[in-house]
């Protein structure tokens, strides 16, 4: 723990700036849970209250995260994983503190000097464009009001989205956009500003907002659809997006551990997920009275992917239902999260959600009477109450820890059913 204990703490200021959430000693456990669904969301691998609360040293424990828990914790912060992390904050700690050698001083010297000069010249430059073009002013918003609004450029992935905004009312020198609930996605904008355009790599429905002093001001959906299935390998903002072919086989839509490994350049499959998306309307179909049924599995081998997860996630307009399942062996690291709160396989018996791989399973989740019902080959494995639901519908994902196939999917209720698709021959 000491060893790591910098790293963690360097991690945990890290996100704590981005997240401008304020001290994370007054963080509640909604908040933990934000940013667990936040790592969830760009890495793809759950993280517990109980487990991000010791993180940050809300509840005392003595022993180093684990391995898996640091790896995760790196990917969020745009690294591979641990090691690499550690040695980039290492690097910059030695570029900050390296001695300057004589000769690097006349060197120095002279760039500083060649810089100067360019510097000259291209103020010279930019003087006399400015003296001999038309001046451009931005005018104040004088009415009071507040403007935010966005629009997509395309229909398909990556799509970039341009945000419009009018923030000169409010007399300050900048306002906060946060594009989703991803910390790396905070930015810090001038309020003399008009636009700000960004990528989308992932398709979901985000609910963009514009802050001022810690206040959220407006608020504009970025529903970035998909076109029916589609098939995606996570790799933060450089994901690998699959071709209809590759993702159809006789078995279901999937993907086969050979094709998944020569994508990945690689025949292990640990951290690694393989995503299928169907992102849209779906009739308004409510979260707070559905029934989602599908026949998976997880195709890997244990030399593959140790614990063969899958986690399945409905989306919707307000937040998500996450249910996972795995290797009988991992149930430990499991977490559900029901709309409203997290279980954790840390302090709750989650062996349910083990499954044997060697055969499909059939796994179905329904929320009635703000009741969440799981079940796995026809046995109820889990119930719970929740106070909140996802609102309408907005989006299916289900991931694979490796290579998997889905050999069908129903969605709807009793009244009417607005996806049934049958994938195998």
């Amino acid at each position: 723990m000491q060893e790591e204990a910098p790293y963690i703490n360097t991690w945990c200021k890290t996100v704590e700036k981005s997240l401008d959430w304020g001290k994370s000693s007054s963080w509640s456990d909604h908040d933990f849970e934000k940013l667990g669904e936040l790592i969830f969301q760009k890495t793809g691998t759950l993280l517990s209250i109980t487990t991000l609360k010791r993180i940050w040293g809300r509840v005392k424990y003595n022993s180093s995260p684990t391995t898996a828990t640091l790896n995760t914790m790196a990917r969020f912060a745009g690294s591979e994983d641990w090691r690499t992390y550690k040695k980039n904050i290492q690097t910059n700690q030695k570029s900050d503190s390296l001695p300057v050698t004589q000769v690097g001083v006349k060197q120095k010297k002279h760039d500083i000097a060649k810089l100067a000069v360019a510097l000259v010249i291209a103020a010279l430059g930019f003087l006399a464009a400015w003296n001999a073009s038309p001046k451009k002013t931005v005018k104040p918003n004088l009415n009071g009001v507040v403007k935010f609004s966005s629009r997509k450029v395309t229909d398909g992935l990556p799509n970039s989205v341009v945000f419009d905004y009018d923030a000169s009312a409010l007399n300050i020198d900048s306002v906060t956009l946060q594009q989703t609930w991803d910390p790396s996605r905070v930015e810090k904008l001038a309020t003399s500003g008009r636009q700000h355009t960004s990528i989308y790599y992932y398709p979901g429905y985000f609910t963009a907002k514009l802050i001022a002093n810690g206040q959220i001001k407006k608020e504009s959906p970025v529903f970035i659809k998909t076109h029916g299935w589609m098939g995606i390998i996570r790799r933060n903002n450089n994901p690998i997006y699959l071709a209809d072919k590759d993702i159809h086989q006789p078995g279901g839509m999937g993907l086969d551990s050979k094709t998944l490994a020569l994508k990945l350049s690689s025949p292990v499959f640990n951290d690694q997920w393989l995503s299928f998306y169907n992102v849209g309307e779906f009739n308004g179909l409510e979260g707070g009275n559905f029934t989602l049924e599908t026949t998976l599995r997880n195709t890997s081998r244990v030399d593959e992917s140790s614990c063969r997860k899958i986690i399945l996630y409905i989306l919707g307009k307000q937040n998500a239902i996450i249910i996972p399942l795995a290797d009988k062996g991992c149930i430990s690291d499991l977490d559900i999260y029901t709309s409203s709160d997290w279980v954790s396989g840390k302090d709750h018996d989650l062996s349910a959600f083990g499954c044997d791989f060697g055969s499909f399973q059939k796994l179905k989740c329904e929320v009635r009477n703000m009741k969440l019902s799981v079940y796995l080959n026809n046995k109820l494995i889990f119930t719970k109450p929740i106070t909140q639901t996802i609102t309408q519908i907005a989006g299916i994902c289900i991931a694979f820890e490796g290579s998997g196939e889905i050999k069908n999917i129903k969605l709807g209720n009793s009244d009417k059913v607005v996806l049934d698709d049958q994938f195998a021959d």
